[in-house]
């Protein structure tokens, strides 16, 4: 084994960053345990002009994996956006014995390829895909320290994957996190950057949730802001209830606008990866500055007060269309199972 090779499985400083399935190789870059604590998002916004790269043919992965004999062990969060999964990811991570990756860029490749399968080149026919899947969870599971537990906290849409990933041999544990349609719907309307983010991801939405029904049942040009945005509560939810309805036993549902009302719920979180979390440490993680701070950027000041103000002032200024978000998702519903199986799962709680 070269000294790449060896570095590469030894410790998570060369992290799996991007791939290049045409050219059958992935891009590493060095990270340090405070780039991972700092990142909210494991995509280009962690490169600087500093940042060093390599790249490496994933059959030199392979051996090199093989050769070290990593293990795949790790857990997930999955979510439907907007939902606090970046806080409570920081939170899991303060513990000792977790390690938080927050949406690794390779992962939605995956999801991608999974969702569209002819995009995939030659070299990833057969059994190309769980191979390459194989090898990305065991770099993933890579720790700094042995008693940590790597917990990768997904993008929304990689939910599409969750019951592929769930399914695995190593039977890792996930939360699955949402809220309400009508507490998401106006979340996003309660924002101009996730009003303009939903309008960007309407159209891959509206093809997911389409396929998964298996029907052309609605065109974008004809739904009001307020269905749009039920759409992508049904869409990513839809997805989750797949996964639930077959590793149930291995997911934790979490309904953030609840752990708000009680975030020492935090301690059957921890417990449920099986990390050995006592009431005290919980305390002091909630007592510390990311229940304060916007999650996704830290230098901002952002709590439960100041959502419930966003969420108020969102139903006053927006009441007619998060309405008529939810009568779309009424009709949905009870013409497809996959949205009826949304809500049920949310009901369930």
């Amino acid at each position: 084994m070269n000294d790449l090779q060896e570095s590469l499985t030894r410790s998570p400083q060369l992290f799996p960053y991007s791939m290049d399935p045409g050219g059958d190789n992935v891009s590493f870059v060095h990270l340090a345990k405070a780039d991972y604590e700092r990142a909210s998002f494991l995509d280009p916004r962690i490169l600087t002009p500093q940042t060093r790269a390599y790249s490496l043919p994933w059959a030199e992965i392979a051996r090199a994996i093989d050769s070290a004999q990593l293990k795949e062990r790790l857990g997930f969060i999955f979510h439907i956006g907007h939902v606090g999964s970046t806080l409570l990811s920081r939170l899991i991570g303060a513990h000792p014995c977790a390690f938080s990756l927050r949406e690794p860029m390779l992962l939605r490749g995956f999801a991608q390829l999974k969702s569209g399968p002819r995009h995939a080149p030659a070299a990833w026919g057969g059994d190309a895909f769980e191979a390459r899947l194989t090898r990305v969870l065991q770099l993933f599971s890579r720790t700094f320290e042995d008693r940590e537990l790597a917990v990768v906290k997904a993008t929304s849409f990689v939910s599409e994957l969750s019951a592929t990933l769930l399914s695995r041999a190593s039977a890792p544990k996930a939360i699955m996190m949402y809220v309400s349609p009508e507490s998401y719907i106006a979340t996003i309307l309660g924002g101009a950057n996730s009003r303009q983010e939903a309008r960007v991801l309407t159209p891959g939405r509206l093809q997911r949730l389409q396929q998964r029904i298996g029907c052309a049942a609605w065109h974008a040009e004809h739904l009001s802001e307020g269905e749009t945005l039920a759409l992508a509560w049904a869409c990513e939810m839809s997805a989750l209830a797949q996964a639930a309805r077959s590793s149930a036993a291995r997911l934790l549902q979490v309904d953030f606008d609840q752990f708000l009302i009680n975030p020492s719920s935090l301690l059957e979180i921890l417990r449920h990866f099986d990390i050995d979390a006592t009431a005290a440490e919980v305390q002091t993680i909630l007592e510390g500055p990311d229940m304060r701070r916007y999650s996704k950027a830290p230098e901002y000041a952002y709590d439960a007060a100041l959502r419930l103000a966003v969420l108020k002032e969102a139903r006053a200024l927006h009441g007619a269309e998060i309405r008529c978000g939810l009568h779309w998702l009424e009709r949905a519903a009870a013409q497809f199972e996959p949205v009826r199986a949304a809500l049920a799962l949310t009901a369930s709680r």
